[in-house]
């Protein structure tokens, strides 16, 4: 039985069955955590001004059981404010620091919270998440997707990197 329960929370195009989240679901099992996967589909004519709501409306309701820890990517970011409001650790994987609402979100933040994010992401800002939080992980030249060029192993490198630093933090 699991002693503590992580919601993991999808992007746009990147749901919790990729990667990313197949991986860190493994660390954070064997960290002691039971997961809870959201999936969605996001509307295709979301309004930018308003996505953040929808996002938030989406993920609230797994929030009304216990959550010990949040993992949200991209779009899911979009979910800090409810992590804030409720303390709550986080995971956020290429998170949206181009949106205001993200970033004032984790200013507010009481609890620990990670960013992990590339370079070659235009969503990234590694000065930013700096003066956000210690607990940064910056990869060169990672897309959002977190895919580093060249032979796969590199993002597959990468890929280890994010889980190692996932599994220092829950300890």
């Amino acid at each position: 039985m699991a002693d503590r329960r992580a919601v993991l929370i999808p992007g746009r195009g990147y749901d919790t069955r990729y990667p990313l989240f197949l991986y860190l679901g493994e660390a954070l099992r064997r960290a002691g955590f039971g997961l809870h996967g959201i999936s969605w589909q996001v509307p295709e004519d979301f309004d930018v001004d308003t996505i953040g709501r929808w996002v938030c409306d989406q993920v609230a309701p797994t929030l009304n059981e216990r959550a010990d820890l949040l993992v949200g990517k991209s779009l899911g970011t979009l979910a800090a404010p409810l992590a804030v409001a409720r303390g709550l650790p986080a995971v956020w994987l290429t998170p949206l620091l181009h949106r205001g609402e993200v970033v004032d979100a984790l200013r507010r933040a009481t609890a620990p919270f990670i960013l992990v994010g590339g370079t070659a992401d235009s969503s990234w800002d590694g000065a930013t998440a700096r003066r956000l939080t210690p607990h940064v992980l910056e990869i060169p030249a990672a897309d959002h997707a977190l895919m580093v060029p060249g032979p796969l192993a590199r993002s597959a490198e990468a890929l280890g990197r994010v889980c190692t630093v996932v599994e220092d933090f829950v300890r």
